[in-house]
């Protein structure tokens, strides 16, 4: 596995972004995972690793790097747990982002990838956690040419009643968008699972939803608490078979 960090000149800063793929047989496939709300860490980078094995090249770029490398990185789950001003901290930075951010920076990241050998020409796939339900979405839809197949797990703010929604674009993703939601979560009101079928019909979207039973917000993370061993492992057979039919049949 070839592994290494690049910064990409944004416009609003330098985003650091891990990146991996196999030793051979490349160039492999594209795939970007937007992260969670605890930033970049070495779960996730384990999590890129895993899907590098998979015949992937994986982007993973810090979203926070407006606030620079010490101001993004280090969130412990366990002080998230029981420190206010850690849970704090995590809340300020998530709430700092908003869609026409991700979707500014997904443009110079897409750019990345296509100049750089080891990954292959052609569609683009990407997943994305938490937070980061409502970016794919909306990253989905701005680059409809480039995204092919688009996975969210647990994702937040797909539908709201803000004028930034993402699925009031949802109309313009042409990729096939995949949604996996926890049963027990109070980050995804009842109300938005409700809705969410019918507006993603409406929008003429290619979409499957999933619910995932016995769950709780953050189950496919090894490390988190609400981590259920057999929904991280569907989580990554879905997003697998997503990607393998919509990137490497190209």
């Amino acid at each position: 596995m070839q592994e290494y960090e690049v910064e990409i000149d944004t416009g609003a800063g330098k985003m650091d972004t891990f990146i991996c793929h196999p030793d051979e047989n490349g160039p492999h496939p594209a795939v970007i995972i937007y992260m969670d709300a605890p930033a970049i860490r070495e779960e996730l980078r384990d999590m890129a690793r895993r899907m590098g094995t998979a015949g992937y090249y994986v982007a993973l770029p810090n979203l926070y790097y407006r606030e620079g490398r010490e101001g993004s990185y280090g969130f412990d789950y366990t002080l998230l747990m029981d420190d206010e001003q850690h849970l704090s901290r995590m809340f300020g930075l998530m709430s700092s982002l908003s869609n026409e951010m991700i979707v500014n920076d997904t443009k110079f990241l897409i750019e990345t990838i296509r100049n750089d050998p080891a990954a292959a020409a052609g569609p683009i796939g990407c997943t994305g956690y938490c937070m980061s339900g409502q970016f794919v979405a909306a990253v989905g839809a701005a680059y409809p040419d480039d995204f092919a197949a688009i996975a969210s797990f647990y994702g937040v703010g797909i539908l709201t009643d803000k004028e930034d929604s993402p699925h009031l674009n949802a109309s313009k993703i042409r990729g096939e968008f995949y949604m996996a939601f926890a049963a027990e979560d109070r980050y995804v009101p009842q109300e938005v699972l409700d809705a969410l079928p019918a507006a993603m019909e409406a929008a003429g979207v290619n979409h499957r939803i999933e619910i995932y039973p016995g769950t709780e917000h953050g189950f496919a993370f090894p490390e988190r608490p609400a981590y259920d061993k057999a929904a991280g492992e569907r989580h990554w057979e879905r997003m697998l078979e997503l990607f393998d039919r919509h990137l490497k049949s190209k």
